[in-house]
């Protein structure tokens, strides 16, 4: 059993652990007990060269978590051995995050190019779901069964903004099981932080703030204003509307009080990130004509309506939301018959 112990106000040591270990009594009498100890960092490259010198240590880099499956799989073969390459070539530790950012912003821009054309396709189409609101109402229902008639006559897919969003969040959680584990960072200091490895003390505060702390982390706050922003400029593009895209809003704001106590590091990765995705969005409007993008549009619809080329694929996603959508209006029709009787 082992019992661990934070200590506060000490300039030296961080935390103390006090350990009790059970031993066979037998094997230890006869003297076939033959255990091996390994004191030092829990470094991935380290622990894993420990399990590949020990028959029975197999697996010792585990001891490092890098997050679920998928996760750790992106920590393991594209983060680390990345991260270790610019340490031998790069001393300051915020420059290597800033490159870290900017190599995955790179591998993944295409994913983020076809995210941001998919949401400015269906923002063109604006002023024909204004339209059916305007004719529809309150039937929530009958205004989702006619936008999803409207972008199958467009030929778009609302699933294609979405994805490539979606295939994207596992390397931000990546950096999230990442920079709590490595520790690398640790006693690594940029600008006003001193240790990377641990919360930026911008501030002290005098007084604690429920599920926020007491000090303000200036890396978190940064991150949380670029969030906002980021936010912003995504939502001129974006379709969403009404109480959800004040939502958006919101979570930035949640993780200004998660991410308060977390390490330093995580948090200028997170600033950075949303700088260059910004620069990003802003430089892909630039070469993105929204008048161009409609008349391919409406070039899509007159060839679908007149038939050419066949009739326009519809994907398994369109299907199952209009036969659901037809099932619940059926099933509202004979509820309301059965009403009337």
């Amino acid at each position: 059993m082992a019992r661990l112990q934070v200590i506060n106000n000490d300039n030296t040591i961080v935390k103390g652990l006090e350990a009790q270990i059970q031993l066979p009594f037998e094997a230890v009498i006869t003297g076939k007990a033959s255990y091996t100890f390994y004191f030092g960092p829990n470094q991935f490259q380290v622990c894993k060269k420990v399990g590949e010198k020990y028959a029975n240590a197999d697996g010792y880099e585990k001891n490092v978590y890098l997050g679920w499956p998928l996760i750790s799989w992106i920590n393991r073969f594209v983060v680390i051995p990345i991260f270790n390459a610019l340490e031998g070539v790069v001393s300051s530790y915020g420059l290597i995050i800033v490159i870290l950012v900017l190599l995955l912003k790179l591998i993944l821009f295409p994913l983020s190019y076809k995210s941001y054309v998919s949401m400015a396709k269906m923002k063109s189409l604006k002023p024909e779901i204004d339209e059916i609101k305007a004719r529809l109402g309150d039937d929530q229902q009958a205004v989702q069964m006619e936008q999803m008639q409207l972008y199958k006559q467009f030929g778009i897919n609302p699933l294609s903004g979405c994805i490539p969003v979606l295939i994207q969040m596992p390397f931000l959680l990546a950096m999230f099981n990442f920079f709590p584990n490595s520790i690398e960072l640790r006693g690594e200091s940029l600008w006003w932080a001193t240790d990377l490895s641990s919360y930026d003390e911008f501030i002290k505060l005098s007084f604690t703030i429920p599920f926020y702390g007491s000090h303000v982390s200036m890396f978190t706050l940064l991150m949380t204003v670029s969030t906002l922003v980021y936010t912003w400029v995504n939502n001129q593009v974006s379709t969403v509307t009404g109480p959800m895209k004040y939502m958006s809003y919101a979570m930035p704001v949640v993780f200004l009080f998660v991410l308060n106590s977390f390490p330093a590091g995580l948090s200028f990765y997170y600033f950075v990130s949303n700088i260059v995705t910004i620069a990003q969005q802003l430089i892909i409007r630039r070469f993105v004509n929204d008048d161009q993008l409609r008349l391919q549009l409406e070039a899509a619809r007159d060839k679908n309506l007149s038939g050419e080329g066949g009739a326009p694929k519809k994907n398994r996603f369109m299907q199952r939301m209009e036969e659901a959508m037809k099932a619940r209006e059926q099933q509202q029709q004979y509820n309301k018959n059965t009403k009337k009787k």
